[in-house]
């Protein structure tokens, strides 16, 4: 049975009750709100593995709450859901980063193929930075360990969380704003500076010249990007 929780932003009651039983029939475990305000706390503070947003809400749309999750570099797959079936109400969801659009009615078999398809997507994209090659150094996401030539590399939880942002973002600048929101959280009350501390302690563990760094670029006034060049090698799981 599967364990994967998804949150139901709907406001018809009806709906939201008939998707619930659905989907917990399905095995999954299922979070709900009645708005879009209350979707994005909930979204914030449980983390579901997938979203069912629908688009005309009180209080906050779907547009609204999707535009707000990105902008925080949140991931979570968002399945908008909606009544108006206009290519351009498409549009504007997938530019604001919905993962995929399903206009009602629809059959509750699309749905379900539809939700499969999107947590197979993040399973693969979860797996391809389990592990992380950076020349001689060898990161592990998931035990939170790094090696440098078969040599331990002491990294703190925080560094690695740094790091990862920039990673999953390769080539794009991550604003010091973004790295505070995603990394450290609403409950922690760090400020830019501790963002520039972790940059300068991962520079100094994995640039061979740290006041040159070949990886670790910084964009001044704004944030920092992760370089990949040709020799990079990122991959699912290695030994």
């Amino acid at each position: 049975m599967s364990k994967e929780r998804i949150l139901i932003v709907e406001d018809e009651q009806a709906m939201r009750l008939v998707l619930r039983d659905a989907l917990e029939r399905q095995g999954y475990r299922v979070l709900s709100a009645s708005d879009g305000a209350n979707g994005l706390d909930t979204a914030l503070r449980e983390k579901p593995d997938l979203i069912l947003l629908d688009v005309m809400m009180p209080k906050l749309d779907g547009f609204s709450v999707c535009k707000e999750l990105r902008s925080l570099g949140i991931k979570i797959p968002v399945l908008m859901l909606t009544a108006r079936g206009q290519i351009e109400d498409r549009v504007q969801g997938l530019d604001l980063g919905a993962d995929d659009f399903l206009p009602k009615p629809f059959s509750r078999d699309e749905l379900f193929a539809r939700i499969r398809a999107l947590l197979r997507r993040v399973e693969r994209q979860s797996q391809a930075l389990n592990v992380v090659h950076i020349e001689d150094v060898k990161l592990d996401f998931l035990e939170f360990s790094a090696v440098r030539a078969g040599k331990p590399l002491p990294m703190t939880p925080k560094e690695f969380e740094v790091l990862k942002l920039m990673l999953e973002n390769l080539g794009k600048v991550v604003t010091r704003q973004k790295f505070l929101d995603v990394v450290w959280g609403y409950t922690a009350f760090p400020t830019t500076r501790t963002v520039d501390k972790h940059i300068a302690a991962l520079r100094q563990k994995l640039e061979q010249n740290p006041n040159k760094p070949r990886w670790i670029h910084t964009v001044h006034g704004v944030g920092y990007y992760f370089k990949c060049p040709d020799d990079v090698k990122i991959a699912g799981i290695q030994s």
